[in-house]
């Protein structure tokens, strides 16, 4: 039996060594079963809802369409994808190419499996989401960053007495809040947008991305309440949950698409 072995850890409070760890159970079990590993696929830092941009696990559809093993081999179906769509279809690749699935956890994978495991990892991506904006609200209302962060302040890393990272901290950049007041100096001196950037850009200074600046990065959008003109927090208005982000399952790169809340 021709097996190939895939891995997979994402970013959600994992590590590197997750990858090798994953290799090295995958490889033991296939000694122990008298399979020959032909192959070895992983995808690092990578989310398991989304499969396009897995370079790891589009090789190994495309190495089962040619032959090359018999058997793909995971510590476990979640490590293939979460994602009901991705999960089924992937199935489905192997069965048409005779390529069996089989992991640590579930052993040999059915149409069961797929079904069931595939709503269980649905069900998980919604309640981490879930939880994952509980802990947001909460350190909004405490007057922290509810998540990311905003040109002029950086962000404050410290452990509480547990060690636990303790969030949603920022402290002001002093240099960059000066570009800001310039900005808005600027703006109500009745200068554009478009000027502003240009004298920015001539004066060497970075933009929040750490490019050249343009005018929509000023300017931005006053219902997204993006841009440095619309940016709430340097009027002391911390706001949240005005939008969400989903991945647009047409596009086919995994892109994730602001979507505005209707009470945002």
């Amino acid at each position: 039996m021709r097996v190939a072995i895939y891995a997979r850890y994402s970013s959600d409070n994992q590590r590197e060594a997750s990858i090798a760890d994953q290799l090295r159970m995958c490889r033991l079990r296939a000694e122990k079963e008298g399979w020959t590993v032909v192959e070895e696929y992983s995808d690092h830092a990578i989310s398991g809802s989304s499969m396009i941009q897995r370079s790891g696990l589009q090789a190994v559809i495309l190495d089962s369409s040619r032959g090359r093993f018999d058997l793909i081999l995971a510590e476990a179906l979640d490590r293939i994808s979460r994602d009901q769509e991705d999960i089924a279809g992937i199935y489905k690749r192997m069965r048409y190419a005779d390529v069996k699935m089989f992991t640590l956890s579930e052993g040999e994978i059915s149409e069961l499996h797929v079904g069931l495991k595939g709503t269980m990892n649905a069900l998980f991506l919604k309640d981490l989401a879930d939880k994952t904006r509980r802990g947001q609200r909460g350190r909004v209302e405490a007057g922290k960053s509810g998540g990311g962060n905003s040109y002029g302040y950086d962000v404050v890393k410290k452990f509480d007495s547990n060690g636990e990272a303790v969030r949603g901290d920022r402290t002001v950049n002093q240099i960059q809040a000066e570009v800001i007041r310039r900005i808005f100096r600027d703006y109500a001196a009745g200068k554009s947008a478009k000027r502003i950037a240009v004298e920015l850009n001539q004066d060497g200074i970075e933009a929040p991305s750490g490019g050249d600046w343009g005018f929509s990065t000023i300017n931005g959008n006053q219902k997204r309440g993006n841009g440095i003109l619309n940016n709430e927090m340097y009027v002391g208005k911390l706001v949240w949950n005005r939008q969400r982000f989903i991945k647009d399952p047409d596009t086919g790169s995994g892109r994730r698409v602001p979507i505005r809340n209707p009470n945002g």
